[in-house]
C-alpha cells in the first residue's frame, strides 16, 4: 500500500491538502502526485467544501521533483509523467469554483514552487524561499512556472529566475508580486486556515465567476474581455448570494452566503 503522502482533512467547509513527505522536504514523487490529483479532484467535486487550503508538513512546502526515487518517473518521459502527474493538478487547482490558498512554509523549489504559485492566494513564511531549480540539472521549468512567473513578476525577473536559479527570500518574492503577504512562521497556519474559513463564509459561485474572469484574461482583448464581465454577471446576479447581499445590505445586517 503507497504511503499516505498526502493528507486531506475537511472542517467547516474549509478543506486543508498537507503534502506529507516531510523526511524528504515533500520531495514529489509518483505516489504523492497521484494523490495530490486525487485530493484536488475531490475537494473540487465537493460543493460543501468552499475554500481549500495547500501547505506541507514539517520544514518545507516542497524541494520539488523527487530524483532519487524511481518513482518520480518510472518508465516514463519526462513530459508523460508532467502530463499525466502535475497537469491535472495545476489545471484543476486554477479551474477550481472555489478559491485556493497556498501557505508556503519553508522551501518550495522546482515543481514545487509551481504548486505554490497555482493558488489564488498565496502565503508564506517569513523564512520561506522560492527555487526555480530546474536549470541546476540541465531542466526547463515545468508544472505551470513558464505561466506563472512572467505574469507575476514581469518577463526581466522571470528570465532571470529561470536561468539563475537562485533562491528567492520572501521578501524578495513579495516585492516581486509572487505572494499575497509575508506571515510569522510560528502564525503562517493559523493565519492561512483564519482566512480560508472567512472565505467559506463568503459567496462562493461569486469566486468561481471571479477565478473565470481573471483565468486568460491576458490573452483577450479588452472587447473579449469586458464581453466576459457581462456574461458572468449575468450568471452572478442569478445567484442566491447575491439576492442575500443586497438584501442584508439594504437591511443593515451581516450577510449570511451560503455559496449558491
Amino acid at each position: 500500500m503507497s504511503e499516505q503522502a498526502v493528507l486531506c482533512s475537511v472542517d467547516n467547509g474549509v478543506a486543508t491538502i498537507t503534502l506529507n513527505r516531510p523526511t524528504v522536504l515533500n520531495a514529489l514523487n509518483a505516489d504523492l502526485m497521484d494523490q495530490m490529483k486525487e485530493a484536488v479532484q475531490r475537494v473540487a467535486d465537493d460543493a460543501s467544501i468552499r475554500a481549500v487550503v495547500i501547505t506541507g508538513a514539517g520544514r518545507g512546502f516542497s524541494a520539488g521533483a523527487d530524483l532519487s526515487s524511481s518513482s518520480a518517473g518510472g518508465t516514463s518521459t519526462a513530459g508523460e509523467t508532467l502530463r499525466k502527474r502535475y497537469h491535472p493538478v495545476i489545471e484543476n487547482l486554477r479551474g477550481m469554483p472555489k478559491p485556493v490558498i497556498t501557505a508556503v512554509n519553508g522551501v518550495a523549489a522546482g515543481a514545487g514552487m509551481s504548486i505554490a504559485l497555482a493558488g489564488d492566494i498565496v502565503l508564506a513564511a517569513e523564512s520561506a524561499s522560492f527555487l526555480q531549480a530546474f536549470s541546476k540539472i540541465g531542466l526547463v521549468p515545468d508544472a505551470g512556472s513558464t505561466y506563472f512567473l512572467p505574469r507575476y513578476v514581469g518577463d526581466v525577473r522571470a528570465r532571470a529566475m529561470a536561468i539563475l536559479a537562485e533562491k528567492i527570500s520572501a521578501a524578495d518574492a513579495h516585492a516581486y508580486g509572487m505572494v499575497w503577504k509575508m506571515i510569522p512562521d510560528d502564525a503562517l497556519q493559523d493565519e492561512a486556515q483564519k482566512l480560508a474559513r472567512h472565505l467559506a463564509s463568503m459567496p462562493t459561485r461569486a469566486y468561481a465567476l471571479i477565478k473565470q474572469a481573471l483565468n486568460g484574461s491576458t490573452e483577450r482583448s479588452l472587447t473579449e474581455q469586458l464581453e466576459l464581465e457581462a456574461t458572468l454577471q449575468d450568471q452572478a446576479g442569478k445567484t442566491a448570494d447575491f439576492k442575500e447581499g443586497v438584501a442584508a445590505f439594504l437591511a443593515k445586517r451581516p450577510p449570511n452566503f451560503q455559496g449558491k
